[in-house]
């Protein structure tokens, strides 16, 4: 590609792309093929999930990389229902038996699981886990300013992501302060707004349009001025390139303020509160 991806370099020191590739919903075979034109198109970054059941797909697809395991960062998540001491340190390691991998560079707990409350203990293993050499970084999904003050609080340990949803729609302003406080990056998921229509909204389009650039890209744009990581999800490998050329331009401040200014109150696409996120 002809673009080089710039780099963040979080809080415990790891560089990372300053975009990523979701593997939601991309599984078994076909999902391999799907991620290896991603990684030769120019990814780095892989977010995949325990629950996403793709964990094999994704260690597959980077042992048949040309590209070396060493130049990937794969992340995977803790799911909510696994936030025991010792459980979530066994999930952890068979996240690595089933990805076939030595390590994971990103690890995440899925989302707080509030209503049981044992999210500071999973935190915990989490800790553990890295000291052990499971994974190198270690960070939150869906986690209110709340329950990342409380973890810091309880064990003096930031996460160096917090990975939430945010789009246009969600522009989560509170969110991406509270993170920056703690030296948090905000990773955006369904960074495009899935089951929204931005992509066909007349002030993102006039914007794109006037950097010679597709809604998509606008948005993605949009996110990286944020100072966020998207992590678009795309099965086409025209759609793969697409979402990567998005660093040969720059939004102006007032074009940031008119895409942020669509936030709305039900722009959340799961619910208004993580408690609800009982999948996960």
């Amino acid at each position: 590609m002809s673009q080089k991806i710039p780099e963040k370099v979080l809080n415990d020191g790891l560089k990372v792309p300053a975009i990523g590739f979701g593997t939601a919903f991309i599984k078994g075979t076909e999902g391999v093929k799907v991620l290896t034109a991603a990684i030769d198109a120019g990814y780095r970054l892989i977010d995949s999930a325990f629950n996403y059941e793709n964990e094999g797909m994704v260690g597959q697809a980077v042992r048949q990389s040309a590209v070396p395991r060493e130049e990937l960062l794969i992340t995977s998540k803790l799911p909510g229902r696994h936030h025991a001491y010792k459980e979530a340190l066994e999930t952890i390691e068979e996240s690595l038996y089933r990805g076939g991998l030595d390590y994971y560079d990103l690890y995440l707990i899925h989302w707080p699981n509030p209503k049981v409350g044992k999210y500071v203990e999973a935190w915990q293993a989490m800790i553990e886990a890295k000291k052990r050499g499971y994974i190198r970084s270690i960070g939150v999904c869906n986690f209110l300013p709340e329950h990342n003050e409380r973890i810091i609080k309880e064990t003096g340990v930031a996460p160096s992501i917090n990975q939430v949803e945010l789009h246009p729609l969600f522009n989560q302003e509170l969110q991406l302060t509270k993170d920056a406080e703690h030296g948090i990056v905000t990773e955006s998921w369904s960074p495009l707004g899935r089951g929204h229509s931005m992509l066909e909204n007349e002030q993102i389009g006039s914007i794109a349009a006037a950097h010679g650039k597709t809604p998509t890209q606008a948005i993605l744009r949009w996110h990286i001025q944020l100072g966020a990581i998207p992590i678009p999800r795309a099965s086409s490998l025209a759609h793969q390139k697409e979402n990567l050329e998005i660093f040969d331009f720059e939004l102006s401040e007032a074009e940031m303020k008119v895409i942020s200014a669509l936030g709305r109150e039900d722009g959340r696409l799961w619910g208004q509160d993580p408690a609800t996120y009982e999948e996960m």
